[in-house]
């Protein structure tokens, strides 16, 4: 049994406590906020509950694959501890460009459906491979067959842009509303795998999910996970300073043979180097996020999605970290007892924004711009901020202080070939061998499954080490 210190109590890191501890491990996860989650957050505005970071569950398959891991010889008493239910959601989202309003599965009547219908067939099927990419080793050979089905799909067209792009029979349209989803990792569609083009069709075979209760529910559940496995959680005590075999806080230091962080890679490289200059890099996107109590119900959708008139524009905004003339936004609203446990509606409103380290409000000219033309494309007949009881924003700066240059989500934007198995920054680096890491800083823009499949991965390289060293 090997001492390990897991720093960081977001999902990764406490999806990875939980497979340490329960692989016999003596495991301590440090998290310097007084709740676990990182990023991803509850907070309560006029009684009613709001979970920020991740708004949907998708790849369902991603996380029996780790109750099947934590399970081990003891079958289905994983999900038992953790309690996690999820539920489908009617569709995918409903999309919004230009004068265009479509949901995705595109329904029949519609002038795109026989293209969508062509394009699902191709790409709606891939799930179970990108569940095997998101949850296996890329080492490991048993993932060969799923890569040579995906490299097939995508011949010679390496980016989202490029592969998209040569489809010639797919409308304009719904060719930006699929290369869109490519801001999910913080960066344009000629910065991502073209796997990401497969994202749409597979979320509309496979169903996008919500916990009941709200996303937040993913957290309690690691966090029962972990404790059950023996790890001891320790929160409110920041980690100052990381070096080999010793983690210290301000309250005490702790040794170790191996230590997991789950901080963004910003936060951990001044951990590790504090005298060390940062070097400017290309950076994701960051987000102004605005969750609100409405005073009554509206007619929405529960998911919308608003592009910009011109996509490109605002892919060159964000390239330069500049302000876009428009942007891409999410609006995501839930009527009483709907996912949350609420006597009233919420509203959820996510606007892309570039990682600028700026404090906005809903009366900074971008947002108040942007907020009145999502609601108009939505349907709704004033600025959304009118049905507003209480509200709360989340901005560039915020999101800053987690350890993400100017606030970007996802820290540097890569090239697309660092995107998947030669990912920056490795689980793992020779300098470090007993450094290794896990979280959205490692696997961005996957969501909660590639998270969730990077501490899998991770995890089992770890404990292949840790059995060498202690026999």
């Amino acid at each position: 049994m090997s001492r390990v210190v897991v720093v960081g109590g977001g999902i990764g890191g406490l999806a990875a406590a939980a497979l340490l501890g329960r692989a016999g491990h003596e495991v301590t996860l440090l998290e310097g906020n007084a709740y676990l989650g990182g990023k991803s957050r509850r907070v309560h505005l006029a009684g009613q509950r709001v979970d920020t970071g991740p708004s949907l569950f998708t790849f369902p398959g991603v996380w029996e694959e780790l109750l099947r891991r934590w399970d081990g010889p003891d079958a289905g008493r994983g999900a038992e501890v953790a309690g996690l239910r999820l539920r489908r959601m009617r569709e995918v989202g409903t999309y919004h460009y230009r004068d265009a309003t479509v949901p995705l599965p595109v329904p029949e009547g519609h002038p795109w459906h026989g293209a969508w219908e062509r394009f699902a067939r191709v790409h709606g099927g891939l799930g179970p491979e990108v569940t095997r990419l998101l949850t296996a080793d890329p080492l490991d050979r048993r993932t060969f067959p799923a890569l040579y089905k995906l490299l097939r799909v995508y011949g010679p067209k390496p980016t989202t842009r490029g592969y998209l792009d040569g489809l010639r029979w797919l409308p304009e349209g719904l060719r930006e509303i699929v290369a869109i989803h490519t801001l999910n990792a913080g960066v344009s569609p000629a910065r991502t795998p073209a796997l990401y083009a497969s994202m749409p069709a597979i979320m509309a075979a496979e169903g996008v999910w919500a916990p009941e209760g709200g996303v937040y529910e993913v957290v309690l559940a690691l966090e029962r996970l972990a404790r059950a496995a023996g790890v001891e959680i320790r929160t409110g005590e920041p980690v100052t300073g990381i070096e080999p075999g010793r983690v210290a806080t301000a309250e005490a230091g702790y040794r170790a043979a191996a230590v997991v962080s789950g901080l963004d890679a910003g936060r951990l490289e001044h951990l590790l180097e504090p005298a060390r200059k940062t070097t400017r890099e290309k950076l994701s996107c960051s987000g102004v996020a605005i969750y609100a109590a409405l005073r009554e119900n509206l007619d929405l959708p529960q998911h919308s999605v608003v592009l910009p008139a011109d996509p490109e524009a605002l892919y060159r905004s964000l390239e330069a970290g500049a302000e876009p003339a428009e942007t891409m936004a999410f609006a995501n609203y839930y009527e009483p007892g709907e996912v949350y446990p609420n006597g009233k509606a919420t509203l959820a409103l996510l606007l892309t924004a570039p990682p600028d380290g700026r404090e906005y409000g809903l009366d900074d000219p971008f947002v108040e711009r942007e907020i009145e033309r999502v609601s108009q494309q939505i349907g709704l007949a004033e600025p959304a901020t009118r049905h507003f009881e209480d509200y709360t924003v989340l901005h560039p700066r915020y999101f800053g202080a987690w350890g993400g240059t100017g606030g970007a989500l996802y820290g540097a934007a890569r090239p697309f070939w660092r995107s998947g198995p030669l990912h920056r920054p490795r689980y793992s680096d020779r300098r470090r061998p007993w450094l290794w890491r896990v979280g959205a800083s490692v696997h961005p823009g996957g969501g909660i499954p590639a998270v969730l499949g990077g501490a899998m991965i991770s995890t089992r390289r770890l404990l292949g080490a840790l059995a060498k060293e202690d026999p």
